[in-house]
């Protein structure tokens, strides 16, 4: 029916087809009405009529077969002819209208949302929406077989790239697990095709890949036969391309093996199998050859594999390891030679004015803003970083071995690099040049060296300088130092080593505010400066800003990991801080780090003792003994140590080596008889006493034990100590005499001068330890003066006074036993009488208590470098 009408009025349609004119008005047209569209009329239509009353208008309407699609829409030719389609009320013919007499077929408007379908009633829905929602997409089916191979191989792919980016991370393990379960998958998909008949499609490239990246991985976690393996399988297999280029990785791995001629074998093999259009690779096997050749000896073989290089494309290493080669078989010449090729092997980069902004441009100047930094200029960069390495290098190397003497080769290299591209290493040659006069212990030579520097640029100067104000420095010569640390700051201000150097030489004058700001200015100028960070810690620890030097010192931590001289300053502010525990924590850290250290362990193990720990004290002590057995408070606290514990014949030994190490020390051999006598070894308590008396004659506790022991024996000797003992004793009085009336002497002296007198001056006799007041007590029921009774013990301390008020109380609890000798840098028959232990009663008697801290270690300046200053020398 629709069909129908749309040919039988297609010439009714044409009338109403509107022309344009000339002058279009643009809105007109909106109002015009098309009779065509009028439903009224359609009773009064002779065509549609005539449609009706035929057999072609009582067609069933075509349907398509899936609603809402273009098929439904497209109305079928008839018997009437071509159809001929309805006019726009725009006057614009419509698609398929007759054009020059020949007809064409009209194009579906299905899509616009009408139909000839729809049936009267119904509503007007373009797109479908009172159907409902759409089915859903169909399933795809992955019982088939190819749907299962292509899963198959994405999980290869997938265990591939999982196995590559592991390994970047440095998980090497797990990498290898997924290499071999991507080996796995790779085998179960190669059967599958050929199961379903698909063997000629097998993927090459991807079991290349799989048998390749297991072999890396087997590599990468040094199980070399299996590696080996797995190359093997791809050299094998003639269907995998390029396979010949997995000889390079099995030569590395001989050489990891150091199975050299099986590595050169295999290089080769490999350089056979390359052609020369790829020239880079061809190269660096034979630069691979020449190192293995320099690993097995053979100079001869590598030198002629790095000339054939140098010829065919130099490049900075293999220049270098041909100087190597000539220098170890001592060819002067040719080291020249090859040290003229190596300066000048083209880098191929460009040149720093490149990067220079003019000021005319500014589109230009943001270009180059943007590439100043870029990865392309750092990577040139450090080329060039490490082509300066190389040739400073090689002219160290071989500037003593090309010439009579190491200066004149300095000299030949220096002029050589001047004339190259690198003349700015010239200047370094010479610096290093002064710092080898330096190894070599010519220091004169190295200050003329680098005074050659003052006129030189800023830079140079500046180095020099520096150089020159440590060497000075260290001479102790602090006006020159200050001088050279001066002149360098003039010539480059932001140079840290000048300010350090500056710093030092402040420092040194116990300016330490001034010497502060020196570090700060140096940090400020290098943040990274650990030396300038170190000195500024010691010198808030001078001025005892402890908390400031703690903050530095924690900060250098924090740098220096495993410094052991920043964790013991640490240590030691955290005492100071009277914070023992953290204090001993520090300590372990320093052991941890340098365990032989004995000055450390004799620290912890006094700290250790302070704080009660007396077991964990020995422990320390006795480690500290075993690594330096020369030091007196160790050994004293251990010799002490085994006397409280009633283990005297362990302590003997100890006093016998402070015997050895201070023999004129008569203390120490008083010990060792007193520990003999102690543990009921009398005569040979009496052999020591006998031969300290023949050492020293006048000593008084000596003498006094003799005439005891003698008498206590029954031996005849006794009389003859008895009358020793009352002469040194009388002598001994009439010393004390002369020195009670020189101190009056003196002092009545002193007031005269006071008083006016001009020429009563006293002369005085020199001032030694004045007498205490004597007092009467008894001792094994004799009548003694307190004065002779204070040499008794023969338990003695060196007498130092560790200058800790904290440890006060705990020495007021002390047995006074250890200091009734005289220091050690007093003789003997000056000694002042001393404190002893009012208990001691008899010498077979009880046991003595020992001290509470035993000798105690004196915590002073130098004991663990605690001055040491951070001197900056320039890196070679």
């Amino acid at each position: 029916m629709s069909i129908s009408l749309h040919h039988l009025t297609g010439e009714r349609e044409m009338e109403n087809v509107h022309l344009a004119v000339e002058e279009e008005d643009l809105y007109s047209g909106y109002n015009d009405y098309n009779p065509t569209f009028d439903s009224e009329e359609l009773e009064n239509d002779v065509g549609f009529q005539q449609a009706v009353r035929t057999s072609h208008g009582r067609r069933p309407p075509m349907t398509a077969k899936f609603p809402g699609t273009a098929i439904g829409a497209r109305p079928l030719a008839s018997s009437f002819g071509s159809r001929i389609p309805m006019a726009s009320s725009m006057g614009r013919p419509m698609t398929g209208a007759v054009q020059d007499g020949a007809a064409r077929p009209m194009t579906a408007v299905r899509a616009a949302g009408y139909t000839s379908s729809l049936t009267r009633g119904s509503n007007f829905d373009p797109l479908g929406q009172s159907k409902g929602p759409a089915p859903p997409l169909e399933a795809k089916n992955e019982d088939t077989p190819e749907e299962k191979i292509k899963i198959l191989e994405k999980k290869v792919n997938d265990l591939i790239e999982e196995s590559c980016m592991a390994q970047s991370m440095g998980a090497l393990q797990l990498a290898l697990e997924k290499a071999k379960e991507a080996g796995r998958k790779e085998r179960a998909l190669v059967r599958q095709r050929e199961q379903s008949g698909n063997a000629d499609h097998i993927n090459l490239d991807l079991t290349y890949s799989v048998l390749l990246n297991l072999a890396n991985q087997y590599a990468n976690n040094e199980m070399y036969p299996e590696a080996l393996n797995s190359y093997q399988v791809i050299v094998k297999n003639k269907m995998f391309s390029n396979a010949g280029r997995m000889k390079v990785n099995m030569a590395n791995i001989y050489v990891k093996q150091k199975n050299y001629p099986k590595a050169i074998k295999f290089y080769r093999m490999a350089l056979d199998q390359i052609s020369n259009a790829h020239k880079e690779m061809r190269i660096k096997i034979m630069q691979n050859i020449g190192v293995v050749f320099v690993r097995m000896g053979q100079y001869s073989d590598a030198i002629t594999s790095f000339e054939h290089i140098m010829s065919e494309s130099p490049n900075i290493k293999t220049g270098f390891n041909l100087i190597l080669c000539y220098y170890a078989i001592g060819d002067r010449d040719r080291m020249k030679k090859a040290f003229q090729k190596l300066i000048s092997v083209p880098l191929g980069i460009d040149d720093e004015d490149k990067y220079i902004p003019s000021n005319d441009d500014t589109s230009s100047n943001m270009i180059i803003e943007a590439i100043k930094n870029d990865k392309l200029h750092q990577m040139e960069r450090d080329l060039k970083v490490l082509a300066e390495k190389y040739i400073m290098t090689a002219a160290k190397l071989i500037a003593p071995a090309i010439e009579n003497s190491f200066a004149s080769g300095f000299d030949w290299c220096v002029d050589m690099v001047k004339s190259s591209q690198y003349v700015e290493l010239a200047n370094d040659l010479e610096i290093n040049k002064a710092i080898t006069y330096l190894r070599q212990k010519d220091f004169n030579q190295a200050v003329e060296t680098l005074k050659t520097f003052e006129k030189k640029d800023s830079r140079v100067k500046s180095a020099a300088a520096t150089n020159l104000s440590f060497l000075y420095f260290l001479e102790k010569d602090y006006d020159q130092a200050d001088r050279y640390a001066d002149l360098a700051m003039n010539a480059d201000r932001y140079n840290p080593a000048a300010l350090i150097n500056k710093g030092n030489t402040v420092f040194v004058k116990q300016d330490y505010e001034k010497a502060a700001e020196f570090y700060k200015e140096a940090l400020r100028n290098d943040s990274s400066c650990t030396e300038a960070l170190y000195n500024l810690g010691l010198t808030y620890k001078k001025l005892n800003r402890l908390e400031e030097a703690l903050d530095c010192f924690l900060k250098l931590h924090a740098i220096l990991r495993n410094s052991a001289q920043v964790m013991y300053q640490l240590a030691n502010l955290y005492e100071l801080l009277e914070e023992p525990q953290q204090a001993i924590e520090w300590l372990m850290q320093v052991i941890s780090v340098t365990p032989t250290d004995p000055q450390a362990l004799a620290k912890l193990g006094e700290l250790h003792d302070g704080e009660g720990d007396k077991s964990q004290a020995f422990q320390h002590y006795y480690e500290s003994f075993r690594y330096f057995p020369s030091n007196i408070d160790v050994i004293e606290w251990l010799g002490a140590y085994y006397i409280e514990t009633q283990f005297c014949e362990k302590a003997i030994q100890y006093f016998e080596r402070a015997t050895l190490i201070q023999p004129t020390q008569v203390k120490w051999q008083l010990m060792v008889a007193s520990c003999y006598r102690r543990s009921g070894n009398y005569q040979k308590a009496l052999e020591t006493y006998k031969d300290i008396h023949r050492k020293f004659p006048e000593n008084v506790e000596c003498l006094r034990f003799l005439v005891r022991l003698c008498t206590d024996m029954g031996l005849k000797e006794v009389q003859e100590y008895a009358t020793k003992l009352k002469k040194v004793e009388k002598m001994k009085e009439m010393r004390e005499q002369r020195v009670k009336s020189g101190r009056e002497g003196s002092a009545r002296g002193r007031r005269e001068g006071r008083e006016g007198s001009a020429g009563s001056a006293g002369v005085s006799t020199p001032v030694l330890n004045s007498p205490k007041k004597a007092s009467i007590m008894e001792v094994d029921g004799k009548a003694v003066s307190q004065t002779e009774s204070k040499q008794l013990s023969p338990l003695l301390d060196s007498g130092r006074d560790s200058g800790h008020s904290s440890n006060s109380t705990k020495g007021e609890r002390l047995s006074a036993k250890m200091r009734s000798l005289p220091g050690s840098n007093e003789p003997y028959e000056a000694s002042s009488p001393k404190e002893i232990d009012a208990s001691y009663v008899d010498p077979l008697g009880p046991q003595m208590e020992r001290p509470k801290t035993g000798a105690k270690k004196r915590v002073e300046d130098d004991d663990f470098a605690d001055e040491e200053l951070g001197d900056d020398l320039l890196p070679e």
